[in-house]
């Protein structure tokens, strides 16, 4: 191969990484703010598993991870957040305590703070669980870029399923955006992501 090819090439793929790299925020209106930063995250009103009302501010000074998602997801929710629970166990504990893993269910129409508590700790020992009214989920979500919709909702049974966004966000201790992890990353890669920030 000349070395004029492999120059070209090699542009070709730096560039296909770089638009890569940033694809998640392709479908994600006003991912950016007019000064070119992500613009991603903001504040909530909550209700944790506990029954508990919190807001952004009862995490401040702490990572926060957080995934949107719902207890009845048959495959997509559980794969993403046991990734989640893996990568945390593979961080110090000191690292650890810097971090709170939220959960924030997209359903809140079944998740109550009672189903929630019975969720969580099957992922991990330090997960917390969010739900509230459909009103208070759907500013959390607009802020995190976040769609979600009822799918098959006119199912006979009740069993409808949610249509929903899947990536795991990384919020700095001021709760401003720091990293997103798609779906499917690996464990080992969102731990040792995590550690630069720790």
């Amino acid at each position: 191969m000349s070395r004029i090819l492999f120059i070209a090439l090699a542009a070709v793929v730096f560039v296909g990484a770089v638009i890569g790299g940033k694809s998640f925020f392709a479908d994600s209106p006003k991912a950016f703010s007019p000064s070119g930063k992500v613009n991603i995250g903001g504040p909530f009103s909550l209700v944790d598993h506990t029954g508990k009302a919190v807001t952004e501010q009862d995490y401040a000074g702490k990572y926060m991870l957080i995934y949107f998602g719902y207890t009845f997801c048959p495959d997509v929710c559980p794969t993403s957040l046991s990734i989640m629970g893996d990568a945390l166990d593979m961080l110090t504990p000191a690292q650890l305590e810097k971090v709170v893993p939220i959960f924030v269910t997209v359903d809140p129409e079944r998740d109550t703070p009672e189903i929630m508590a019975g969720y969580v700790p099957n992922f991990h020992q330090k997960l917390v669980g969010l739900t509230g009214a459909l009103k208070d989920i759907k500013a959390a979500a607009k802020r995190y870029k976040v769609f979600f919709a009822k799918a098959n909702e006119d199912d006979p049974d009740g069993l409808y399923t949610m249509d929903h966004g899947s990536t795991t966000y990384l919020m700095d201790p001021n709760a401003t955006y720091a990293a997103h992890f798609s779906h499917g990353t690996p464990a080992k890669f969102m731990a040792a992501k995590l550690a630069e920030f720790l």
